[in-house]
């Protein structure tokens, strides 16, 4: 055997949970992605899904895919810069730019692209990065590929910050780079506290809306509308794959900004641009998420009514405020244990455990979509005080 093999087959985490029977990954959805999916011909409800506005399988989004399909075919297999670039690329672009408040907009294949390709071209040798711990895994693997100095501070904490700023040479390009909503926690990021800091140190701000887009600002418009800040972050980013009900991400900044990225950005340029049916998709989803306000109102009629379930129940769920729950458990084979007993009483949910988290951070990761039912969600309570109270998480 060669040496990688040899390497690579000592890894058997995966062949232990299975032969544990709590091996949660992959498991192979039979139905379309609603508030209730089929897996082994078996009916549960889905509450772990990041399609916050539940558009997945709105008529208007999936009509707007196949009449895409229909006009343009199946991809545009080039890039951007090549023979990759529609009309409903362009047009896209400039609806997102105008809707998150920005001069511009580019769409890439996917939103881990984005971070990947933006974070890693912005800044110079001699410049730096500062990022928070608990930022996405793209924005993390955007900045290793960074020549930048990369400066970590702790979670959400802006005196950790204010000392990282401190660090940098005054006369270099500062970048502060944060999810808006925290993927895994739930809670929000600190913006009026980042920006003020911003201008005291003369430093630019990033901001990955990817979950808070579809659920903060008005008419969804991410959490640098909920705060006001917009005009005061240099760049905000999204995805398609979270409330968009597609798959794709994007960039909007300032005309300058976006010049630059195009003619640097790698994962821009060497990607093959997105496909007719998601840039369809994400559009037609740009134009409900606008026009049915309905939809983030019940969204968060059922985030407060699940985090005061959780808490009168007696879990534990740190501070979270949005539609992302997280249910600590700090062990990484009981989550696993755990979601596999809520999938047998119906309840499909997703374990976060290490490397993803510390080992004693591992969680469960219970996400709301604007179609659940007050019915479903009491449904998913009842099971999760169950099983929780069985494994002595709950009193």
């Amino acid at each position: 055997m060669k040496l990688l093999q040899e390497k690579l087959a000592k890894y058997d985490a995966p062949q232990k949970a299975m032969a544990a029977g709590i091996y949660p990954y992959g498991r192979m959805i039979e139905s379309d992605q609603d508030t209730q999916v089929q897996i082994n011909g078996k009916k549960v409800l889905m509450f772990g899904s990041n399609a916050y506005l539940g558009l997945l399988n709105h008529p208007k989004v999936k009509e707007a895919a196949i009449e895409a399909t229909r006009k343009y075919g199946t991809g545009c297999a080039g890039s951007r810069h090549l023979n990759g670039t529609l009309d409903i690329h362009v047009e896209l672009e400039r609806r997102l730019a105008e809707f998150v408040g920005k001069e511009d907009a580019a769409i890439y294949s996917t939103g881990f692209q984005v971070n990947l390709g933006v974070v890693s071209c912005l800044t110079g040798r001699e410049d730096y990065i500062l990022w928070d711990e608990l930022d996405h895994a793209s924005i993390i693997e955007g900045h290793r590929l960074s020549f930048s100095t990369k400066l970590k501070y702790k979670h959400n904490d802006m005196e950790s910050l204010e000392k990282q700023l401190q660090k940098c040479e005054p006369d270099k390009i500062k970048l502060i780079v944060t999810d808006g909503v925290f993927s895994m926690e739930g809670d929000v990021a600190n913006l009026p506290e980042i920006v003020a800091l911003s201008k005291k140190y003369n430093a630019s701000v990033m901001v990955d809306e990817a979950h808070g887009i579809g659920v903060l600002g008005k008419q969804g418009r991410g959490t640098c509308s909920h705060f006001g800040v917009t005009d005061d972050v240099d760049l905000i980013m999204g995805t398609f794959s979270k409330s968009f009900a597609s798959i794709g991400g994007f960039i909007a900044s300032d005309k300058d900004t976006l010049n630059y990225l195009r003619h640097h950005s790698r994962s821009y340029i060497f990607s093959a641009s997105s496909t007719p049916a998601a840039t369809a998709a994400a559009a037609a989803a740009l134009d409900i998420m606008m026009s049915e306000p309905e939809r983030m109102d019940h969204l968060w009629k059922l985030t407060n009514y699940a985090l005061a379930g959780f808490r009168d129940m007696g879990c534990e769920i740190g501070h979270t405020s949005t539609p992302i729950i997280p249910l600590f458990i700090r062990d990484n084979d009981l989550t696993f244990l755990i979601v596999r007993e809520l999938f047998d009483e119906g309840v499909f949910v997703n374990p976060v455990v290490s490397p993803a988290v510390l080992p004693q951070d591992t969680l469960i990761r219970f996400s709301l979509m604007a179609t659940h039912t007050i019915e479903q969600l009491d449904f998913a309570l009842e099971a999760i005080r169950k099983v929780f109270k069985k494994h002595q998480l709950i009193a």
